[in-house]
């Protein structure tokens, strides 16, 4: 459960959420200036259109007033059930601020006769992407079940909506209103985690709609009552005050039939109004400086603007591209590439119903000042907004957005889906297919649309917001004894899985190909044997470093060039680690898979590793590992896989290396990892998408047929080390004051074997890779002391990494933990997973297959997994053979085997004073404080 903040990314209505995902695909790729503009414009003029882009759908309006929008898409017997309420937090009254997000948890607590957890009876349907999600305009439900299980969704749909009040009593209200503090709590503990509330405060009067946050108050959650909820149920969750979308393989006249028979009865709820239109437009200039926790000191600017649907809005967004999305765009190349005074920037219009937030981001390196880069920040928008955009700037956002829209589309289901995008464009605008008009106009936007749109919103009314790391402030030793009381002064002095194809080709390199033809598009990911349990200790971080600098230059083509070829072709590339193999990633508009492909190959195939490419990229990845040490979760993980496996075990180091490690590497490094581990015979290329062997095979002859492995012979891999865990329990602190701890507890788990992982998932899913699972039940809906909690086991070719995790509130950190460990060590004793468990895990993990498959990503990833581990061809078409089998008995084996005695390492991180006495009185084993880093602290 959910809020979405509105001055993300995800916009309203019709453009939003295209230039969102255009700019979530717009991570910085490679590409060089000195191309000229004219060869640019005529090799964009010379690519094929864009494919067309369409999302049919049948709309009805019930007698009771409930919309109903149904689209067919029958590629997957699944529905997607997406169902809004136009009511969000702007519809609070005063004293009420968080409620509407209060009660989207409390629709997940029962109805009058399904009383029980929601997700207890989705986990029984096979039910994925499923969430409840609150934000300043509406509050929305959604999840993908199995078209067999429709009926059984929609009742239970319909008994919350038309059959509540009678279901909710005060200890609900009680348990739901502490798990809301929690996630508060949690999201402000977070680094940057207390900005939205500075800039709603700053950007809107106190009684504008938008002028308190989703979230809310504690004073207002705690003053929340339940003569207030029943009155929010009657006024907002009416039949006519909502939309439901039913997506995927069902009819319009199925579906017709089934809402009419379980939400027709429904009465309407009174009329409810709905402002279209209060823009708080600002002048003048406003700004901020806040202290936080954070590794980087990082710049907002902000800017109130017209609300979704408003041409002005669309062309907004389109100047976000314009100026923060790929390398060529105006303030990365000015602040990350050329000056190197930034790692990341953002700039995007933020948009909502009733108005939009214009928003710049801009992460500094450390030690850089925020006035610098604000004063560049203005002086690049002041040109943008002087001379216009470029012809060329306005065609890579065009591709950029219609690119990142179709691969959207493909699903049916979740964020940004297509009920998704049907819900929203019917209750901000009041038609389903409104987002095609917003679509239409990104598309044949003038340079002078965007340049008229930002004159008129951009250059008067901002805010800015500067956040600057606290220090690391120390306490000095004292040898006052305070007993004695005050001194006396002296003399006065002067801080199903698709099919699978193989192939291999002329130079070696093996190919496994799935395809799909649902959406013009082809992936592939090129999986070397060789991760970072490869890297030698003195080179940490080469394996994850070489990939990154191979995307920043060719010997042929620079950063910038590649970074604008990716951008027109409408393709994406990746590159990346993990533990035991490297990879580099395309994704290809079909029409367009050769010139990507050719892209793909010289990146592959002729790295130029030249300094200036190796020190950005180096420098990113520093940063990255700076922002992790800021992280507590991610200081808990590092600290217990260094602890279990060991100071000898690669896999006890972070894929990402250390600052240290990786400020020491060279391009020299980077170079030598390229040579020695990219080459056909070490390979696997992994493609999935609309493609034929056939027509893959012969483009990839001739686009990767000259890449010949050398002659020397393939290196051998050196043996991982064997892991050497502690041999007795012992307890981690690290002092970290907040209003949370993390809690992690850890051991060695077998490595992986294909025949008894579908009982370890299952064992692990009751035990903690669920909603439902016995930790987070305990810690969230019995205790409320956590917003989640759970376990799992880490993927590795070698030992696994078993751990228990939980992020709970500071003064309940010796409580959680002894709960952590009762449930340890019942789970392998006195109350092993019993049968009603497990039918409800094999209920969720076997029907919840039938949609896991649906995009081309998640066949991608489930591919690479089977080649990195060896699995057999039929592995996933016997996998829910092997989780139905699963019984008491061998979850139990699992158990023994996954959980043994219990940890045998346990980290905490929180405020030592306050936690330390009572986790030492646990005796969870031997309590030591480390730093950051799990070197041993005084």
């Amino acid at each position: 459960m959910t809020i979405t903040a509105r001055r993300l990314a995800l916009m309203g209505g019709v453009a939003a959420s295209l230039l969102a995902a255009a700019a979530a695909h717009a991570a910085p790729a490679p590409a060089p200036a000195s191309a000229p503009a004219a060869q640019n414009r005529a090799a964009a003029a010379a690519l094929p259109a864009l494919p067309d882009v369409s999302i049919p759908f049948t709309k009805m309006v019930l007698p009771n007033g409930l919309t109903l929008i149904v689209h067919e898409d029958h590629k997957a017997p699944i529905v997607a059930v997406n169902i809004w309420y136009h009511v969000g937090s702007k519809n609070e009254p005063v004293g009420r601020s968080g409620f509407a997000h209060l009660f989207e948890h409390l629709m997940f607590n029962g109805s009058e006769n399904y009383n029980n957890d929601f997700f207890k009876g989705t986990e029984l349907l096979g039910a994925t992407d499923q969430n409840g999600t609150t934000n300043t305009d509406r509050t929305n439900y959604f999840q993908n079940v199995p078209t067999s299980a429709l009926d059984s969704i929609l009742w239970l749909e319909s008994d919350r909506m038309g059959h509540l009040l009678g279901a909710i009593d005060q200890a609900r209200l009680d348990e739901q209103r502490g798990v809301v503090q929690n996630e508060k709590r949690q999201g402000e503990n977070q680094p940057y985690g207390r900005v939205w509330d500075a800039i709603t405060n700053a950007t809107y009067p106190a009684d504008h709609p938008y002028g308190h946050t989703v979230i809310g108050s504690m004073d207002d959650l705690n003053a929340a009552d339940l003569d207030t909820v029943k009155a929010w149920f009657r006024d907002y969750y009416g039949a006519a005050n909502a939309v439901i979308v039913l997506a995927g393989d069902i009819t319009p006249e199925e579906a017709r039939a089934k809402v009419e028979r379980y939400f027709g009865d429904i009465p309407s709820g009174p009329p409810v109004t709905h402002a279209n239109q209060m823009i708080a437009k600002m002048t003048g200039a406003q700004s901020e400086t806040m202290y936080d926790r954070v590794g980087q000191p990082r710049l907002y600017k902000v800017w109130n603007t017209p609300p979704t649907g408003t041409a002005d809005a669309d062309y907004l967004g389109m100047l976000g591209q314009v100026l923060s999305a790929g390398r060529n765009s105006r303030l990365y190349k000015r602040l990350v590439f050329d000056d190197q005074i930034a790692t990341s920037v953002g700039a995007f219009n933020s948009e909502a119903e009733i108005g939009s937030q214009f928003l710049v981001m801009v992460t500094a390196k450390p030690g850089q000042d925020l006035n610098r880069i604000e004063a560049i920040v203005d002086e690049e928008m002041a040109k943008l907004l002087r001379d216009g955009p470029t012809a060329d700037e306005l065609e890579r956002a065009r591709t950029n957005v219609g690119a990142a829209f179709i691969r959207g589309s493909e699903r049916i289901g979740g964020f940004g889906g297509k009920s998704d995008i049907l819900a929203e464009s019917q209750v901000y605008l009041g038609d389903p297919g409104a987002w095609k008009v917003g679509y239409d106009r990104i598309l044949a936007a003038r340079p002078a649309d965007l340049t008229a749109a930002g004159r008129a919103w951009l250059t008067d009314g901002s805010y800015a917001l500067s956040v600057l790391p606290f220090p690391d402030y120390k306490v000095a030793a004292t040898d006052v004894d305070r007993s004695k009381g005050v001194p006396t002064p002296g003399a006065v002095p002067a801080a199903d899985f698709p099919d699978i194809e193989h192939a291999t080709l002329s130079n070696g390199l093996k190919v496994v190909l799935a395809s799909r033809d649902g959406v013009p598009t082809v992936s592939m990911n090129l999986i070397v044997n060789a991760g970072s349990a490869a890297d030698a200790a003195d080179k940490a971080g080469i394996a994850q470093l070489a990939p990154a600098v191979m995307t920043n230059g060719t010997k042929t083509l620079d950063a910038l060039q590649i970074s604008d070829r990716v951008q027109l072709l409408g393709a994406s590339l990746g590159a990346g680690s993990a533990t035991d193999y490297s990879s580099v990633s395309l994704t290809a508009l079909t029409p367009r898979l050769a010139p990507s492909l050719d892209l793909f190959a010289d990146i592959i195939e002729n790295p130029a590793f030249r300094a200036d490419d190796f020190t950005r990229a180096q420098a990113q990845q520093v940063s990255g590992i700076q922002q992790a040490n800021r992280n507590p979760g991610a200081i808990a993980n590092r600290i217990l896989a260094a602890d279990v496996y060991g100071p000898q075990s690669p896999y006890g180091r972070p894929t990402s290396g250390t600052e240290q490690s990786v400020a020491a590497l060279t391009p020299a490094d980077a170079k030598a990892f390229h040579d020695t581990w990219f080459r056909p015979d070490n390979a696997t290329l992994v493609v999935v998408g609309d493609i034929s062997m056939a027509e893959l095979k012969t483009q990839l002859e001739r686009a990767l047929g000259g890449w010949r492995a050398p002659s020397t012979p393939l290196p051998v891999k050196a043996p991982v080390v064997t892991a050497t865990p502690p041999a007795k329990p012992r307890v981690l602190i690290v002092d970290r004051a907040g209003p949370q701890s993390i809690i992690t507890a850890g051991r060695l788990a077998p490595a992986f074997d294909a025949a008894a992982q579908p009982a370890q998932v299952a064992f692990n899913t009751a035990l903690g890779g669920a909603f439902t699972s016995r930790i987070n039940m305990n810690l969230r809906e019995d205790k409320h002391w956590s917003y989640g909690a759970g376990a799992g086991v880490r993927t590795a070719n070698g030992p696994r990494l078993f751990a228990a995790t939980a992020a709970v509130q500071a003064d309940k950190t010796a409580e959680s933990a002894a709960e952590v460990r009762r449930e340890l060590s019942e789970v392998v004793g006195s109350r092993p997973v019993t049968e009603a468990e497990l039918s409800a895990v094999k209920a969720n993990l076997i029907q919840g297959m039938a949609g896991d498959w649906e995009t081309n990503a998640s066949v991608m990833g489930d591919l690479t997994q089977m080649v990195v581990f060896g699995l057999p061809e039929n592995y996933y078409d016997g996998y829910a053979a092997g989780v139905n089998a699963t019984t008491p008995q061998s979850a139990s084996v699992a158990a023994r085997a996954i959980v043994g005695d219990g940890p045998t390492t346990w980290v905490v991180v929180g405020d030592r004073a306050a936690i330390e006495p009572k986790i030492r009185a646990l005796n969870l084993g031997e309590v030591q404080v480390v730093d950051t880093e799990g070197r041993p602290v005084n």
